[in-house]
């Protein structure tokens, strides 16, 4: 069973810093692309930062660039999402996606498919 499975999460003073973590566990064929979302209440889930399987390309929404950093080592598990300077506007649930291969039925592989963790809560204080 693939699990995808976010930590880092919590309450911090506006200015401050978090890391998350995301690992992607289970049955898949290699190292996984993985992004990171975030939703705030009563909003759509909106795409935050992005990094490749082996950390080589990483890519972020213009509304982080320059105080989040996304990375892993090399092709490893897991992947980060460190974020400074944090304002009470990021304040929001941060998932993270996982882009994997996983077995089929017939002794094969199948995807790539996407898989979602269960999300973080990040809080924000003014």
């Amino acid at each position: 069973q693939v699990q995808v499975v976010e930590s880092g999460g919590g309450l911090v003073q506006s200015g401050g810093s978090l890391i998350l973590s995301c690992v992607a566990s289970g049955p898949t064929f290699g190292p996984a692309a993985m992004g990171w979302f975030r939703q705030a209440p009563g909003t759509e889930r909106e795409f935050v930062a992005a990094v490749s399987w082996n950390g080589a390309g990483t890519y972020y929404a213009d509304s982080v660039k320059g105080r989040f950093t996304v990375f892993r080592e090399s092709h490893k598990n897991p992947a980060f999402l460190q974020m400074n300077n944090l304002t009470p506007t990021v304040t929001a649930v941060y998932y993270c996606e996982a882009v994997l291969i996983t077995p089929d039925d017939t002794g094969g592989w199948t995807g790539p498919s996407i898989y979602w963790g269960q999300g973080t809560q990040v809080t924000v204080s003014s």
